[in-house]
C-alpha cells in the first residue's frame, strides 16, 4: 500500500510512511512557555503510533503574540535543554518532527491584553463574538522587519534543539494568511495590493529561515487552498503562491483551509459521510500537485485509511492527520497491521458556526487532554462539556498569562 511507502524530500531526507500527525494546538505549556512534562507524553504516544511525520502544535515566535495562553514559544534559548528533550521524545520511534512555526496577528484574544498586530487596522467579524479581538495596529515596516528575524530564529533555534524541521504557518487566518487574503489586506505598499506583494511577506521570512538553518533542516509551508470567504484568498491565487514557492528551497506544503472567520479547517463542521467529503481539500491538492516542485500534503477530515489510500493513489504525497490521532494515536500501526479503524467524535450539528468550531476544538483538546495524563481518550464526550471545561482552563491560563507578562513589563522598567 502506498501509504507505507517512504517519502525523500528534495533537501534529501526522508520519512518511513506518507502519514503525518497534523498540527493540533495543545495549549500544554509550562508557565515558563516551554513544553510541559504532559506535552512530553503526548509526543511519546504520537512517536509510538507510527506516523513518519509529527507537526508539533502552534510554535510561537513571540511570547507577546499568542494563539492561545498556554502556547509554546521559542523566541530564545533559555529552556533549549527542555525542547532538545521534547524533540528527543517525538523522535524516540524515526519520526522526522518539524516545529509549527507561527505568529496570530489580530487572531488573538483581546483579554491577553497583548497589542494585536496586523498587515491593517482590520478587525474579525465573528458577529457576536468580535469584541473578544481588539482592533489591530497596522504594522510598521519595523514591525515586518522583526516579523522577519522572529520566524528565522526560531527555526534557528529549533534546529538547534534537534528538530528535523518547521512548517511556517501561513494558513487558517494568522498573520501570514492575514497578509495574503485582500481582505485583511488593505495595504497600498510593498506589502499589500497585488498577489506578489501580499505573499511577500511569506517569501521574504522562507528566505531568512533557509539562510540560518543548514541544508538538510527541512522547510515547509503550511498554506489555504482558499480562505472561504467572498473576495478573499481564492484557490487561484493559492495556486500562484506556490508557483513562487516552487522557486525558493522550500520541501513541502501542506494545504489547508479557513480561518476563524470561515473555519473549514474544522472537519467536523463538514458532513464526512462520503470519501470526498471526508477529505475535503483533495481535490484543490491534485491541481496543486500539477505545478508544485516539492511534495504535497493535504490535511483536512481524513480518519479512513480507504480516504488515506485515495489521497496517495491520487498522487498527493502525504496525508495529514490530526482528530483522529487526536482519539487514537496508534492508528498508523493499526492501518499497517491491516485493521480498518475510524476514528471519529460526537458530531455537532450547532447552528452558531464560530461556538460549533470553538467546540470542536475543545473536544479534541479533550482527548489530547487526556493522552497526556496517560489516560485513554473519549470520542464521545458531551462538546458542550468539553467546552466549558476548556473556556475554564483558559480563563485560568489567561490570568496566569496576563501576570507574568505584567511582571516582564514590571521587572524592564
Amino acid at each position: 500500500m502506498k501509504v507505507f511507502e517512504k517519502l525523500i524530500f528534495p533537501n534529501g531526507s526522508e520519512i518511513a510512511n506518507r502519514i503525518a500527525k497534523a498540527a493540533m494546538e495543545e495549549n500544554m505549556a509550562d508557565l515558563n512557555h516551554a513544553p510541559s512534562e504532559a506535552l512530553m507524553r503526548l509526543y511519546q504516544a504520537w512517536a509510538d503510533g507510527g506516523a513518519g511525520l509529527i507537526i508539533t502544535g502552534n510554535v510561537m515566535v513571540d511570547r507577546r503574540a499568542m494563539t492561545g495562553p498556554g502556547g509554546v514559544v521559542l523566541e530564545d534559548d533559555k529552556h533549549l535543554d527542555i525542547f532538545k528533550r521534547w524533540a528527543q521524545i517525538a523522535r524516540s520511534q524515526g519520526a522526522q518532527v518539524w516545529l509549527q512555526i507561527n505568529h496570530p496577528g489580530r487572531q488573538m484574544q483581546s483579554n491577553l491584553g497583548q497589542a494585536t498586530w496586523a498587515p491593517s487596522a482590520v478587525g474579525l467579524d465573528l458577529g457576536k463574538m468580535s469584541d473578544r479581538f481588539s482592533l489591530p495596529i497596522e504594522m510598521t515596516q519595523t514591525m515586518i522587519n522583526e516579523v522577519i528575524q522572529r520566524f528565522a530564529n526560531t527555526a534557528r533555534l529549533g534546529e538547534k534543539a534537534g528538530f528535523t524541521g518547521v512548517e511556517i504557518h501561513a494558513a487558517h487566518g494568522y498573520l501570514l494568511s492575514q497578509f495574503l487574503s485582500p481582505l485583511s489586506n488593505k495595504r497600498q505598499d510593498q506589502w499589500g495590493g497585488s498577489l506578489e506583494n501580499r505573499a511577500r511577506l511569506l517569501i521574504e521570512i522562507v528566505k531568512a529561515v533557509r539562510a540560518v538553518v543548514s541544508d538538510q533542516f527541512t522547510v515547509a509551508v503550511k498554506l489555504n487552498s482558499a480562505d472561504f470567504q467572498c473576495g478573499g484568498f481564492s484557490a487561484e491565487d493559492a495556486q500562484l503562491v506556490v508557483e513562487m514557492l516552487n522557486e525558493l528551497a522550500v520541501d513541502l506544503v501542506e494545504l489547508s483551509g479557513g480561518s476563524y472567520e470561515a473555519p473549514a479547517m474544522q472537519g467536523q463542521a463538514r458532513d464526512g459521510r462520503t470519501l470526498a467529503r471526508e477529505a475535503y481539500f483533495l481535490e484543490f491538492a491534485q491541481e496543486i500537485r500539477k505545478i508544485a516542485k516539492m511534495p504535497v500534503m493535504v490535511t483536512g477530515g481524513i480518519r479512513r485509511k480507504q480516504v488515506a489510500e485515495q489521497v496517495i493513489e491520487s498522487g498527493v504525497d502525504m496525508v495529514g492527520i490530526a482528530t483522529a490521532l487526536a482519539i487514537d494515536p496508534n492508528l498508523p500501526n493499526a492501518w499497517k497491521q491491516g485493521q480498518n479503524i475510524t476514528p471519529t467524535l460526537k458530531p455537532i450539528s450547532w447552528k452558531n458556526k464560530t461556538l460549533a468550531s470553538l467546540a470542536n476544538m475543545a473536544t479534541v483538546k479533550f482527548q489530547l487532554r487526556k493522552l497526556s495524563l496517560g489516560k485513554k481518550p473519549n470520542p464521545q464526550v458531551s462538546p458542550l462539556w468539553a467546552l466549558i471545561l476548556q473556556q475554564t482552563a483558559m480563563a485560568s491560563r489567561t490570568r496566569q498569562y496576563k501576570h507574568a507578562m505584567a511582571n516582564i513589563l514590571k521587572a524592564r522598567g
